[in-house]
């Protein structure tokens, strides 16, 4: 694989270029990306059709052999059918980055493009394409695409599979005078796609914002993986086409019911802490607003109009999208009444009257910029005859900047200016305040950025440990899943479902079988000691669905009524479906809970994503009710009270009236269970359970359904090849690197991958470092070591990094950590580590060093890198009897760059390469 940052950053920022198929027919795409690269990299530029001759000044070169320098990049145009070669020729030519503009090339094996890929990586370069516009830098200059405009320099950077959709936002930020980083349409996507571009504007210091026209992801590891890291670090906005597609198959179950595809593609979003938009509107409205507002600390909002209509559509929009109207103190309100005419509305929206002049909305504003009471101050102007809209735009910047002259952090100010432009449009412009031209829009782009901000509280939250000392029974649940493949089928019977339950301690009624009535009646004699009622289901592997064949039978209160009952379902099964393998019945207690609520939680299936949690309201008209929330797996509490919280059905859970609330910390933890199941066992397929009835004394399931199946890969091929569960889109808790080591001294210590749940762990073990460890450690005197420090530590992407903390076994207490953070491509990953000051001599640091190489040889990398201050020469001890090389860093001498070839140590210390122990 090649150095991917460096491929990647030749896309944007190469120093000479190569056109093969550079064309002097005028209309054609040869001549267009010819002019257009021209126009904007002409001395970097380097032309090639076989005709020779000359374009614009250019020599045509008759091959890419005969061009007289190295390309960076290379840019191909050519038809269908020569489009390997060019790339054979780029790739032996050195070329690091390739774009292939040309259509009709196909996927798959025997296809044109998947040729021209295997040739790309067997030279060490990287492919966007093909059927692609092509990629635009504005402050490269670079333009090597068919777009009809160049795009300005700025800090907004697109991602994009459709070309329209490209030149669409080109058009629309001309207009806006809105400018680029880069803009990246890339087609076919068969070899760089989402993640690597996502991954290279999120760390482009030039990069403010970050956004994604969506039509289908392929890898959606890679995917997830990339988007999580982005929008830690700045706003991701996507807007996704397809929304209403029906799903490509029907659904087995409830769940898989309620689970339609554009809802899994919803569910991913959030959780990767995406910014969802449904029209080029709001995408542009979310870019005019994020390029320019650096952020919004709360949802309390201030609107300031000249128009009373228009402020009321912005107050119902407001209140659409979650915000609310900042309520006006009365030290507010008698400053409003000094210097507003009487006629003001008198609240929150502030109507100061349709012939305000300049002066009222300085006045106005600059009350409102100056009270606590709000977050963010929306201001519109509505055109009259009796005032200029420019004039009362200078006002406000006017305002801005004063308020700003005395406040370290100025209050975020965002305009909409109704009717035609007279020059205001401009003015903001110039001051960078985000102006657009509805109400609508305008608190559209308002509520992002408040989106933005709960997205960043989201994404750093520490979850409480709820787990803490719990251990499912893994081998009890793999048994059962081993039994119903073993037996040819897909569906567990309704014990095995309860064994898988049980084994991970999800509470549900249990399930006693019986082949016969006589049995069946036998049998519910003992249930009846314990309950009031029972009720008897068919038991068939080929009926999942048991109240449509009339196979389910309520409140049998004796012996003699379970016969009955039994004789009935068993009648009527057989004679609905004569197919159907009918195994008997299964008897399980019945639950009275008349004030209880009716939910489904279970797993869904989906394609791309893998496994999805849905919960939300159940019963039989569950799928026509339709009140459901989506989450992709792992869950932890906090994910899985939001998902609950997302529900039309968390208000009745909530309690009202004389309906106690349901013990909603109960609830979560199931379904933080149920997450941890199906990330454990890749053969589960679907979980329905429904109903559970919760209530203030229970949450318990009354029926539950599990689907499985041997083939755990997943249904569409990852690119990259997956490590842990195959089908999971975010890679969940790396359990099988559980283990216990004992150090020189003979302490056992627990060491085990870094949870987010670990975060109170951190303060305690900071306390017993020293300030010169600690100095070591963080090459600075640590001032700030608070939530949003150790967030940042203990908030893991297993899918690129990885953190192991190690635990005295006997306290409880973190005694160390040791973390290493890889590149995107798995190549080589950054090492840290920290011992309890406390510690040292009990050779903890070096058991620690020798865990990560032993991790980053399983994981494929190939190098580990550290930097370590010459001064620390305990470090850079041990660093040297691992193995590690170590070099002063030519512009810091103070600092010894240390680096360890992964393969070389494995080959010295063979125990370095065992694998981790499947820790169940």
């Amino acid at each position: 694989m090649p150095n991917t940052y460096e491929s990647i950053a030749a896309f944007f920022r190469p120093d000479s270029i190569a056109l093969v198929g550079a064309s002097t027919r005028e209309g054609s795409v040869g001549a267009i990306v010819a002019r257009n690269l021209i126009a904007g990299a002409r001395d970097k530029l380097m032309l090639v059709n076989p005709k020779g001759g000359e374009l614009d000044g250019l020599p045509l070169h008759p091959s890419v052999e005969a061009l007289p320098r190295v390309p960076d990049l290379g840019v191909v145009v050519v038809p269908a059918p020569a489009v390997p070669a060019a790339v054979e020729a780029l790739g032996a030519k050195g070329a690091k980055a390739v774009i292939v503009i040309s259509a009709g090339l196909g996927r798959g094996p025997g296809s044109l493009g998947d040729e021209a890929v295997a040739i790309a990586l067997r030279h060490g370069m990287r492919l966007i394409g093909p059927n692609c516009i092509g990629v635009l830098a504005p402050p490269a200059g670079l333009n090597a695409s068919f777009a009809q405009r160049p795009g300005r320099k700025g800090d907004l950077a697109l991602i994009s599979q459709s070309g329209a959709i490209l030149t669409s936002v080109l058009d629309w930020a001309e207009r806006n005078e809105v400018g680029f980083s880069g803009l990246a349409s890339i087609g076919d996507a068969l070899d760089v796609g989402f993640a690597e571009l996502i991954d290279h504007f999120a760390l482009d210091h030039t990069t403010r914002a970050i956004l994604l026209y969506v039509e289908a992801v392929r890898d959606a590891r890679a995917f997830m993986s990339a988007a999580r890291a982005a929008a830690r670090m700045k706003p991701v906005v996507v807007i996704k086409s397809g929304r209403h597609a029906a799903a490509a198959k029907a659904a087995a179950s409830h769940t898989g019911a309620l689970a339609g595809v554009d809802a899994v593609y919803d569910a991913a979003f959030r959780r990767a802490g995406l910014l969802r938009v449904d029209d080029l509107g709001q995408l542009f409205a979310a870019a005019e607003t994020l390029s320019q507002v650096p952020r919004v600390n709360g949802r309390r909002i201030a609107i300031l109009t000249n128009g009373g209509g228009a402020g009321v559509l912005a107050v119902d929009r407001l209140i659409d999208l979650g915000g609310s109207l900042a309520a006006l103190s009365p030290e507010t309100m008698a400053a409003l009444d000094q210097v507003l005419p009487p006629g003001w509305s008198g609240g929150n929206p502030i109507d100061i009257i349709g012939d305000a002049p300049p002066e009222r909305y300085a006045a106005a504003l600059a009350t409102l910029l100056s009270d606590s009471g709000n977050d963010a101050v929306l201001v519109m102007n509505c055109p009259t005859a009796l005032a200029s809209s420019k004039a009362a735009a200078v006002a406000i910047v006017e305002a801005v900047k004063a308020h700003k002259r005395t406040h370290f952090r100025g209050k975020p100010v965002i305009a909409a200016w109704l009717g035609a432009d007279d020059g205001a449009e401009a003015v903001f412009a110039e001051a960078k305040i985000p102006v657009l031209n509805t109400p609508n829009r305008a608190v559209e782009g308002l509520m992002q950025l408040v989106r933005y901000a709960d997205a960043q509280a989201a994404l750093t939250a520490a979850p409480p440990d709820l787990l803490a000392g719990f251990t499912p029974d893994r081998a009890r649940a793999r048994r059962a899943v081993d039994k119903a493949l073993a037996d040819g089928r897909t569906w567990l019977t309704a014990t095995e479902v309860s064994e898988v339950l049980e084994a991970y301690e999800i509470a549900a009624v249990p399930a006693v079988a019986a082949r016969t009535a006589e049995e069946a009646a036998m049998k519910a004699e003992d249930l009846l000691v314990d309950y009031k009622a029972v009720v008897a289901k068919i038991a068939s592997p080929d009926i999942v669905h048991k109240s449509d064949v009339g196979g389910v039978e309520l409140e049998l209160t004796s012996g003699v009524a379970v016969k009955r009952a039994v004789q009935r379902i068993l009648d009527r099964a057989r004679a609905a479906r004569p197919d159907a393998r009918i195994e008997g019945v299964t008897l399980h207690p019945m639950i009275v809970a008349p004030k209880a609520v009716e939910l489904i939680a279970g797993v869904a299936d989906d394609p791309v994503f893998g496994p999805v949690i849905v919960f939300g309201r159940g019963g039989t008209a569950v799928e026509v009710i339709n009140d459901k929330a989506l989450a992709l797996p792992p869950l932890d509490v906090n994910l899985a009270l939001d998902l609950i919280g997302r529900t039309r059905v968390a208000r009745q859970i909530a309690g009202y009236r004389d309906r106690k609330p349901v013990d909603t910390e109960r609830l979560a933890l199931g379904l933080v269970k149920l997450s941890l199941l199906v990330s454990e066992e890749p053969r589960i397929r679907e979980i329905d359970l429904n109903p559970i009835i919760a209530d203030d004394q229970r949450v318990i399931t009354v029926d539950a359904r599990i689907s499985v199946r041997a083939d755990t890969a997943p249904e569409i091929a990852r690119v990259v090849p997956s490590v842990g569960h195959p089908r999971l889109a975010i890679r969940p808790y790396p359990v099988e690197w559980e283990q216990v080591l004992t150090l020189r001294d003979g302490s056992r210590v627990i060491v085990r991958p870094l949870r987010p749940e670990d975060e109170r762990l951190y303060p305690p073990f900071f306390a017993r470092m020293t300030d010169e460890d600690l100095r070591l450690r963080f090459f600075a005197r640590v001032r700030e070591l608070g939530h949003a420090f150790i967030a940042r530590l203990t908030q893991i992407d297993y899918a690129r990094a990885m953190a192991f903390i190690a635990i005295e076994e006997e306290t409880g207490d973190m005694l160390g950590a040791v973390r290493l953070h890889g590149d995107a491509a798995h190549d080589h990953g950054e090492y840290a580590i920290a011992v309890r000051s406390d510690l040292k001599g009990k050779g903890l640091g070096w058991e620690l060093m020798r865990l990560i190489i032993r991790f980053a040889h399983q994981e494929g990398y190939e190098e580990i890198r550290g930097e370590v201050l010459r001064e620390n020469t305990t470090m850079l001890d041990m660093c040297g009897a691992l193995g590690f090389d170590a070099h002063p860093e030519p512009e810091s001498p103070e600092i010894m760059a240390v680096r360890l070839k992964v393969p070389d140590a494995v080959a010295r210390d063979p125990a370095l390469g065992t694998p981790a122990s499947a820790g169940r």
